[in-house]
């Protein structure tokens, strides 16, 4: 009860700086996703055992580029190499072999696919046909945020089968389940209120948000119990790391991009 207690408290005070990052400006939302992808780079890191600086410099560098250029087609090629490689850590999931690393060059090159390249698009999700829209933001977190809640709330009170026991013991079918149901409800409410998209839109939002979030998670839990770890950091209590926090957001964020600006943008309209 107390950790429960703990849980919340940390998880709401990190949804209203986020919340109010977001709604204060647009500079304010990027220099805080700036700050947690500094933190998750440095967790990630540690994790992986890399020790080198030229993860956060190659973040700097990268985000600068996609930020000034929101239009470049080399935003397209780094989406492609960054749905790719989300695709390949699936596999691995699935495959139930460990991540293996090499060396420092493998560490590196999951590092800037992983965490650097999803942050990058963290950052450019509000942005939608060139204008920053903040409420689409606030939109997509709470449809994650709600996934996660009731995936905790429906697993903890009803969970009996494991859904990857491997990896996540805690996890559970019905967990997973009832995090789906009510991201779709979610997604329909917002749908009344936000108008940038369609109900259905809104709907295979929350779907992409509730199962690659979800997969996500599963893909940080691997490189914790590779790395023999709890959590990526102990910042959050009862969350753990901002990595840990953000997990299903980061590797939701570049699925959730190429469908707003690719399939919504081209396909609907």
């Amino acid at each position: 009860m107390r950790n429960l207690l703990k849980r919340t408290l940390s998880g709401i005070i990190f949804v209203l700086i986020f919340f109010s990052a977001i709604l204060y400006s647009e500079n304010s939302y990027i220099a805080l996703i700036i700050l947690c992808g500094f933190l998750c780079i440095w967790e990630f890191i540690r994790m992986i055992k890399l020790k080198s600086f030229v993860p956060y410099v190659l973040f700097a560098f990268v985000l600068f580029l996609m930020i000034k250029r929101r239009d470049s087609h080399a935003i397209s090629l780094v989406l492609m190499i960054s749905i790719l490689s989300s695709v390949f850590l699936i596999y691995q999931l699935f495959a139930k072999k460990e991540i293996s690393f090499l060396n420092d060059r493998v560490k590196l090159g999951v590092t800037i696919r992983y965490v650097i390249f999803s942050v990058c698009f963290l950052v450019l999700l509000p942005f939608y046909e060139n204008n920053f829209h903040p409420y689409l933001m606030i939109s997509i977190l709470s449809i994650i945020w709600v996934n996660d809640s009731f995936a905790f709330l429906v697993g903890k009170n009803f969970g009996k089968n494991k859904l990857f026991p491997s990896v996540s013991p805690k996890k559970t079918i019905e967990g997973f389940f009832g995090g789906f149901i009510f991201s779709l409800l979610a997604a329909m409410f917002i749908s009344k209120f936000n108008l940038d998209f369609s109900m259905l839109n809104w709907m295979i939002i929350g779907v992409i948000v509730s199962v690659i979030g979800t997969v996500g998670d599963l893909v940080e839990s691997k490189f914790k119990r590779q790395a023999k770890v709890k959590d990526s950091g102990s910042i959050m209590p009862g969350h753990g790391g901002i990595l840990d926090r953000l997990d299903s957001l980061l590797f939701a964020a570049p699925f959730v991009y190429l469908y707003i600006n690719f399939i919504i943008r081209f396909v609907f309209n």
